[in-house]
């Protein structure tokens, strides 16, 4: 008691007991608490039949397991998940072998998805085993990354590159190590859907009733770990910010400087967490957050693109109609949004061939080659993505020949429907008449006797074109009019000709023999895949 005494005299801190240290060694990864369905409120009716097969499958046969993650968040401020993941101590291997159709999937993060249905209408549910917290300086480590060190990572279970972002977590451990390891308090929570318990080690229930998004353990060195965070981080604040959510100070602080950390992910990945941001149902939202944080530039190339276009008229009516398809359960492609983001480079470019005589179809071929090695490189440029975009842009100046057999062919391709999407966009933002717009759409769903009637409109319509074209004649000083206009018997002067019979400038007779008559030929004239205006592509 007197040394305790002397001690705090002397400001020294008291040395802990055995039982003082355990408790703390205890506490490390957060305390458990178990919270019932009366105080965190989540309504049973929300939670997927398929989420809850998965989790009683894997407790029946003996293992832990519980819906995990932004699930638990969102069920706890009354939204109903798009995504359901489960998280158990069953490894990979065990829970692959509970399940039919089941596959393990991934090298950093070994995972097994569980399949439920097949074609659009299958649903995937995510199970991860329960991690260990390992200290990343006691980790393997290598030199490069995923790619240049793929033969060293092959055998490893725990690893990190020179920044100390990991490359491998695949040690597994229970389930108070595993709700560490985890990035955001709010994301951090186990929901037993059979006993309607929610488990929490790290105040997540407080932080979703405070509308807080703080990132579990140092902000600074949770990013340095895995960089992608930085990217989640906006991503919840975007989803989120509708319900009051806001990012924590600390957790916001280190955002910025962070970003330099971004430059060792593979650009894949990052390509993948772009359209996590853009086709999650609050693009717009996104792109405010993006600019509020300071980090509208340094993410993503192709991001910076976005956000830098987003209020151009055309750019911003995808944006929403995307977030408006995602609000209605109806998918989205990343192929159409990124084909609108990038249409003014394909303009430009088809534009500027087609003034140097390049011929058209041609010119528009080229262009898209350009804006894909400039815009998007080999990370998804040349794939399925590649294929569907250049598709869109290749149909757009076929919408303009509405004769014979093309309308028929063209709605009989696969990607006809995004094609008229993107059409449908470009009228209603006034780049094309909207009245092509309306004629395609009738046509599509028009019966044979709709469509003939079409046709037949459409050809009409395209004579009228063709009678009222004039070639103009060359300007006449008024004091030379008197002498070209030859006089007739009576001293008036003839009827003219009509415009489009006489060919101007061509040394019209003065003798009274008929005039030639010709037409000229308009440049352009008989190409199918010529835009009609300079704003249709040009």
């Amino acid at each position: 008691m007197i040394k305790n005494f002397i001690d705090k005299l002397l400001g020294k801190k008291p040395a802990a007991s055995s039982k003082t240290t355990g408790a703390a060694k205890k506490n490390k990864f957060g305390k458990r608490a178990e919270v019932t369905a009366e105080a965190h409120g989540i309504d049973p009716k929300l939670v997927d039949e398929r989420a809850i097969n998965v989790v009683s499958t894997l407790q029946a046969a003996g293992f832990e397991a519980y819906i995990v993650g932004g699930a638990v968040r969102d069920l706890l401020v009354g939204l109903r998940p798009k995504d359901f993941d489960v998280a158990t101590n069953a490894t990979p291997e065990q829970v692959k072998g509970l399940f039919r159709r089941a596959f393990i999937i991934g090298r950093r993060f070994r995972i097994v998805h569980v399949v439920y249905g097949r074609g659009r209408e299958h649903e995937v549910i995510e199970v991860s085993t329960f991690r260990a917290h390992m200290d990343n300086a006691a980790a393997e480590q290598v030199a490069g990354n995923e790619r240049t060190s793929k033969s060293e990572l092959a055998n490893m279970k725990h690893a990190v590159d020179a920044s100390g972002r990991v490359l491998r977590d695949n040690v597994w451990g229970p389930q108070d190590e595993d709700a560490a390891r985890r990035d955001f308090t709010i994301n951090a929570m186990y929901y037993d859907p059979k006993s309607q318990i929610v488990v929490d080690y790290h105040g997540g229930i407080a932080d979703s009733q405070k509308r807080v998004i703080r990132m579990i353990g140092d902000p600074a060195t949770r990013y340095r770990e895995d960089p992608v965070r930085i990217i989640r981080a906006v991503r919840f604040a975007a989803k989120l910010g509708a319900l009051g959510f806001k990012i924590e100070p600390k957790t916001a602080a280190p955002l910025v400087n962070s970003q330099k950390l971004l430059a060792d992910v593979p650009q894949s990945r990052l390509f993948d967490e772009m359209l996590k941001l853009l086709q999650t149902g609050h693009s717009i939202a996104t792109i405010e957050q993006l600019k509020t944080l300071g980090m509208a530039t340094g993410i993503y190339p192709l991001l910076d693109v976005v956000v830098e276009r987003a209020e151009q008229p055309f750019v911003r009516a995808a944006l929403q109609d995307t977030d408006r398809r995602v609000g209605e359960g109806k998918p989205v492609a990343p192929s159409f949004l990124l084909a609108c983001v990038l249409w003014a480079d394909v303009r430009e470019g088809w534009a500027k061939r087609q003034n140097q005589r390049q011929p058209s179809f041609s010119a528009l071929q080229d262009a898209i080659e350009d804006v894909f090695n400039a815009r998007i490189g080999d990370v998804s440029g040349r794939g399925k993505l590649a294929g569907d975009m250049r598709e869109t842009w290749l149909m757009q100046p076929r919408f303009e020949k509405r004769t014979g057999s093309t309308p028929y062919s063209l709605i009989d391709q696969p990607r006809f429907r995004a094609a008229f999407d993107f059409m449908r966009l470009r009228a209603d933002t006034g780049e094309i008449d909207e009245a092509l717009a309306e004629w395609w759409q009738e046509f599509s769903v028009g019966d044979d006797s709709q469509r003939q009637d079409l046709l037949d409109q459409a050809r009409e319509e395209q004579g009228q074109r063709q009678r009222v074209r004039v070639v103009r004649q060359p300007a006449v000083p008024k004091s030379d009019q008197a002498a070209r206009v030859p006089l007739t018997e009576t001293g008036a002067a003839p009827r003219p000709q009509p415009a489009e019979e006489t060919v101007a400038g061509e040394g019209a007779p003065t003798d009274g023999a008929p005039r030639k008559r010709r037409r000229r030929r308009k440049p352009g004239a008989g190409r199918t895949d010529a835009p009609s205006t300079p704003d249709q592509g040009a």
